[in-house]
């Protein structure tokens, strides 16, 4: 008995017509029929009904169906299974990162993957977290570190990494270094610098910004917080940046979360619904370097 009559015999089965299976899989009707006959001959019964023109199951046939596809399924989970492990031993992974998010877990979380799976070739990308949302829809990377507005993007599943508030941050002497609070009105009487569009910091802070009919002047923008620290810092404008980007700063900027807009900002992994067996893995490593739990 052969994987190939049994496919052969399901198929039939199923479209009820030896033609019709014949052209779903891919031979022809009397190469169908003779494989069928194989198998009738090796199992001591006749599976068909062939005295209609349409092929109806005997009562043996019917008996076979659901074993038949159960095998079918069966060499179906080996054949995976041997595919993933040799996706894990000789493949190839692409990560993309947001430019200038030098993120010290993500590479934690790609060394552990290095040395468990050696094979597997990791390659790394930078882009704005709106092409990169973009290119894993489209299957390239396959899995990126992003900036977002939501949760989850459209289409794709994600792993929350960081969400927190969008605060501005002005340094010593600035006119709102000594407001207890700040919100986006204060903030539009002052050039801002921040991210640059596509960013999901960026977009969290354009969308509020247009929910209430402002329109700030960005003076300047940089796709690397140190840089808009550093600008802020130097009197350039006010830096709306997340709370952990600011704390690093302390030192040099007074942070004040701007009170009406609610949306965080996150920072999450994202990748499609897979069983890319190189991203599971990842994400397991990642799980751990970010000290996320595992979902329950």
């Amino acid at each position: 008995m052969e994987l190939r009559q049994l496919e052969y015999f399901v198929a039939v089965a199923e479209e009820r017509n030896f033609t019709r299976a014949a052209e779903r899989v891919h031979i022809s009707q009397s190469g169908v029929s003779a494989q069928i006959r194989r198998l009738e001959r090796e199992l001591g019964a006749e599976l068909f009904d062939r005295s209609a023109r349409t092929a109806t199951l005997t009562v043996a046939g019917k008996a076979a169906l659901e074993p038949a596809r159960a095998a079918l399924a069966a060499a179906r989970a080996v054949g995976q299974a041997v595919g993933e492990v040799t996706d894990l031993i000789r493949g190839r992974l692409t990560v993309g990162m947001v430019t200038g998010c030098t993120v010290t877990p993500l590479f934690d979380a790609l060394a552990a993957f290095h040395r468990a799976h050696p094979g597997v070739e990791i390659a790394l990308l930078e882009d704005t977290s709106d092409r990169l949302v973009e290119g894993v829809r489209a299957g390239a990377p396959d899995l990126a570190l992003v900036g977002t507005a939501a949760a989850a993007p459209d289409g794709l599943e994600a792993l929350t990494i960081v969400s927190e508030r969008l605060v501005a941050a002005v340094p010593a002497g600035h006119p709102l270094a000594d407001r207890p609070r700040v919100t986006l009105g204060d903030l539009a009487a002052h050039p801002i610098v921040c991210m640059p569009p596509g960013t999901g910091l960026r977009t969290v802070f354009d969308r509020a910004c247009a929910a209430q009919g402002l329109r700030p002047v960005i003076a300047l923008q940089a796709g690397a917080a140190d840089a808009v620290v550093d600008l802020a810092a130097r009197g350039l404008g006010v830096a709306v940046l997340s709370a952990s980007m600011a704390a690093d700063h302390r030192d040099r900027l007074t942070a004040r979360t701007i009170d009406d807009v609610d949306t965080p900002a996150v920072l999450a992994l994202v990748w499609r619904s897979t069983h890319n067996p190189a991203v599971r893995e990842l994400l397991v490593h990642g799980r751990k370097a970010f000290a996320v739990p595992e979902p329950v």
